[in-house]
């Protein structure tokens, strides 16, 4: 007698591997679908390009933001300089 089940067809099913099947962290020997897999690779390979790119677009907003307030803090120190200056003139 042989471990496969017929079906309708004359077809035959593979043997159950009951130990795996009631034991699935015993279980080493497994099938990966390689379409699926490669899916799934593609997926994460586009999720860490995205982002990368949200990261670099909010690296360069962070520069824009810092060189604004650097130039507001000098043109403010130039305008206090300027009035302390003038102050000092007219006394």
């Amino acid at each position: 007698m042989t471990d496969r089940v017929s079906d309708g067809f004359g077809g035959t099913f593979p043997a159950a591997d009951a130990n795996g099947e009631l034991n699935p962290g015993a279980n080493k020997d497994f099938k990966v679908d390689s379409l699926s897999s490669e899916i799934a690779t593609s997926r994460e390979i586009k999720e860490r390009a995205e982002a990368q790119e949200k990261k670099e677009k909010k690296n360069s907003m962070q520069t824009l933001k810092t060189a604004i307030l650097v130039s507001a803090v000098v043109v403010a120190m130039a305008g206090a300089a300027f009035a302390i200056t003038k102050k000092l003139k007219v006394k």
